[in-house]
Parts: C-alpha cells; structure tokens; sequence
C-alpha cells in the first residue's frame, strides 16, 4: 500500500483528487483503469501498427493489442526485477519500481498515435510545422502526454486523466521538449541520449523525437519531481526504462510474426540475405562505405551496414562476436523455423506462431538487466548484450523486407495525401466565417482549449491555437474515420448521420 504522503502518488491536480469511477485501492492501479477507461485507449484498435487493420483482411496487430502487449511484457520484467534481490537497493536509490506504474505507462504509451502509424505521425509533423506554423510540431509521443495531461475529457472540466507523478514519468520515453527544456537540452550533449539528436537536414528545428510539447513542460517539470536527484533530468526513470525495453521486444516480434501471416515475409530474400553475410562477413567488412552503397541490394549488403551503424551509434555495446551470434540464431529460429512453411490458417500454422512469439518474449523478458550508471543512449534497464543484438537483427528484418517494398510504400503515400488533404479541408472550415456556428462541437473545444493555455501576448495566438486543434482533432481519428471524415468533407460521401469520424 501507498503511503499518502508518497510524493510518486501526487496526482496533476491534488493528491486527494478521485473521480467517478475509481475503485482501485492502489492509486498506480487507478491510474491504470483510468488509462483503459479512456476513449483514447479504445480508438487504438482502429489504428495502424504497421499493416492497416483494415486492409490485410487478416487478425494483425494493431495499436491497441500492440499496447496490450507491451503491458504484459513491461509488467513481467518490472516483477522480475522487484523480486530480484540484487536490484532491490538500486531500484529504490533510482527512485522506485511498482509493476502497476509500468503496466499503466505501456498502455498509455501509444495514446497519441495518428491514423496510419508512423507514416501519420511523420505526415502531421510536417504539416503541423510548415503549413500551420507550430514550433512544436507533432510527436505521437508528446501527444500521448498532452492526452493524458489535458486532452482527454472527464466530465465537465478538460484536465486529463490526472494520473499520478510516478505514471506520467513512465509514460515519458523521451524527457524533454522538441527544444527548451532541460536546459542545457539533451540534443547538445556530446553524444545525445537516443532520440534527442535534431535530423540533420534541419539541425534547427530540435530534437527528432521528444515527450512533451511545450505547452505540457510545467507538468512534465512536475511529473519528474519525486526523481529529481537520482537520474539526470534527461534520464529515463526505471519504469520508463522498463516500458520502453518493453515496447522493443514487443515491436521486434509481433511485427515479424504478423509479416510472417500476411505473406509478405519470404523465407528465400530473408534467408538470402542472412546466409549471404554470413559466408562473405570477412569480404564485406573490408568494403568501404561507397561500394557497399553502390551494392545494396546485393545479398548481404543492407545486414553488413546495420553491423557498422551499431558501431558508429552504439559503440558502448556493439560486439561483433555478438552480432554473427545474433544472425545465427535468428536465422535459425526465424528463416529455418517460423518462415520455413507459409502460413496457411491452420492449427497448426496458428500454433507454431504462437510458440515462436512465446518462445522469444520469454528469452528476452528474461534477458534483462539493470545498471547504476548506464551510457547516455541507454536507458537503466536493458537487454543482455545477446539478446540486445538479436532485437537489432529482428528489426532489420522488418524494415528490410517490409518497410521498403514499394507497394506499401505506394499504399502510404496515398495515406499521406489523405492526411494533408483533410488537414487543409479542416483548415478551410475554420477559416470559413459563415460556418463558424457549425463547426463540430469538439473542435470548437479544442481551439478553445489550445488558445487557454497559450500566453495572452502570444503572437499569432488564434492562429496557433487553430493548427493546435486540427491537429489534435486529426491525431485523434482511427484510420477509417479519417477516411470517412475526408469522404464527407469533399462530398463523396452519401450518408448524413453518423459516428464514423466523432470520438
């Protein structure tokens, strides 16, 4: 039991602060129903992890059995480590491990996602950044933290989730803004924390990926109050470290595994490009960098250039014992074992998948470790450094063999032109003065809420707080209701009434 004085319990908006509803003693537990209560969590089924819930006529994952996931692992690892009692000490010197504060934060973790995945939130940044001129951008990261912070609706007031401090610095897999805070920002360290460095084709613009927009700064100064003194104010805390360890291992396996079921992963280029490497590992190494280039589809060439960007990234723990182990092993379970036989629907096809996944979440949940003083791009908790290096190869599979195939490329690009469509659509409506009585209720809300929390003196204040709640409006759309919103928005559609696109 919390003690009521537990500063990791103090809740955005009191420590006494309870809301119809709640029926958990513990408050991490509240916090934790209050998360999967939320219109935001049950909107994530309709949203894309990698292959459209809609379109692959198949049961693949989407975001919302991704966060499901990503809990139970997250949970399992947190016990563990509890029950450890070689970490207990350091656990509580790094300011505290519950396995209900990490479960919450994995199913909040992806609260902020757009309609179409990764490709909607890179879409939205740049919209939000060039056409509507918000400094901030889009990060489906920051937006999950401006959901549970303020976003959400409970009742008649707009104050978030109120989720405890503990919760809301779990949910921060990235603990600063795009550019201010902490000062000195993270993206000007030496060699920045993972995600924190600014793309290099606009240094300017600060961190690629980041937590919290500066509208939310003040609450996530607040969230990390009770760890202030035990991890850098660019640090993880432990349980954000877990989630994120968490959500690796989830994304490494359970894409491969839908890849694996819609066909589109081939045991033959899998496996020529694995093998490929391992016979001409010795050639390859001493290949410069422009004739790997020059090379690239040739079997071999893609695994031999992630073996150097782990060097050149993450030289604290690149090993190339551990990486040859690495491609074996995955080559075995993988190419000669899941992809050996295309998947068929059957029994027994079902079966073999599903012991292939429980087979990996069990190898890696129980391959964690914590460390006192962890490289800046690692977190405190981590993977064994095999086990590190399989997640790495894993993932190469999935965004050699899948992310670049033209034909989702071809799929994405039209998705992306859906999402500028309807953001210049909403644009137009805002701007139309005879259709301001007859705006949709909840985006009237939105800009209301966005210009409340802008200064008075802000330059360009309506103007700013009208991008903000566009983009609010749209990131908070499943993938077919954005589709469907568009369809009405330019007349193709026939139906009057509906809830296709209302959250």
């Amino acid at each position: 039991m919390n003690r009521p004085d537990d500063p990791r319990a103090r809740r955005l908006f009191g420590d006494a602060s309870t809301a119809h509803g709640d029926l958990a003693l513990s408050p991490f537990r509240v916090d934790r129903d209050r998360i999967v209560a939320s219109p935001f969590f049950a909107r994530l089924g309709g949203v894309t992890q990698v292959i459209s819930p809609g379109g692959s006529g198949l049961l693949v994952h989407n975001r919302l059995t991704h966060s499901l996931k990503v809990a139970q692992a997250g949970r399992a690892i947190a016990e563990r480590l509890t029950g450890d009692d070689r970490y207990r000490d350091l656990l509580d010197k790094l300011g505290g491990c519950d396995p209900d504060v990490v479960e919450a934060a994995a199913l909040a973790h992806d609260l902020g996602h757009p309609p179409f995945g990764h490709l909607g939130e890179r879409v939205l940044d740049r919209l939000a950044r060039e056409r509507l001129g918000l400094r901030d951008g889009f990060e489906g990261n920051a937006q999950s933290y401006r959901i549970v912070t303020s976003t959400e609706l409970r009742g008649a007031a707009t104050i978030g989730l109120d989720l405890t401090a503990a919760v809301r610095a779990a949910i921060l897999k990235y603990p600063w803004t795009r550019q201010g805070y902490p000062d000195p920002h993270p993206r000007h360290l030496a060699v920045p924390p993972r995600g924190a460095a600014a793309p290099p084709e606009d240094p300017a613009s600060g961190s690629l990926k980041f937590g919290a927009y500066s509208t939310e700064a003040a609450d996530l100064r607040r969230a990390r109050e009770p760890f202030a003194g035990r991890i850098a104010d660019w640090q993880q805390t432990v349980e954000a470290s877990i989630m994120d360890t968490a959500d690796d291992i989830a994304y490494a396996i359970h894409d491969v595994e839908d890849f694996h079921r819609v066909g589109v992963l081939q045991q033959g280029s899998v496996a020529g490009e694995l093998m490929a490497w391992q016979r001409e590992a010795a050639e390859l190494r001493g290949l410069p960098e422009p004739a790997l280039e020059v090379a690239a589809r040739r079997p071999g060439r893609s695994i031999e250039r992630l073996r150097r960007q782990l060097h050149r990234k993450d030289g604290w723990i690149a090993d190339d014992g551990a990486f040859a182990a690495a491609v074996e092993h995955v080559r075995r379970e993988l190419v000669d074992g899941l992809l050996g036989a295309p998947f068929d629907g059957s029994i027994e096809a079902e079966q073999y998948v599903a012991g292939f996944s429980a087979r990996w979440t069990r190898r890696l949940v129980d391959a964690i470790e914590v460390v006192p003083d962890p490289p800046v791009r690692s977190g405190h908790v981590r993977l064994a450094v095999a086990q590190w290096h399989e997640v790495q190869v894993l993932k190469f599979v999935h965004h050699r063999f899948v992310l670049a195939r033209p034909d989702l490329a071809l799929h994405q690009r039209g998705q992306a032109a859906l999402l500028a469509t309807l953001v210049e659509a909403l644009l137009a409506w805002l701007l139309d003065p005879e259709e301001a009585s007859r705006l949709p209720r909840r985006l009237h809300d939105l800009v209301e809420l966005a210009e409340a929390e802008l200064p008075a003196d802000a330059p360009d204040r309506h103007a700013q707080a009208r991008g903000r709640a566009i983009i609010d409006h749209v990131a908070s759309l499943t993938d077919s209701q954005a589709v469907a919103l568009l369809d009405a928005l330019s007349g193709r559609s026939g139906q009057l009434w509906t809830d296709a696109f209302v959250l």
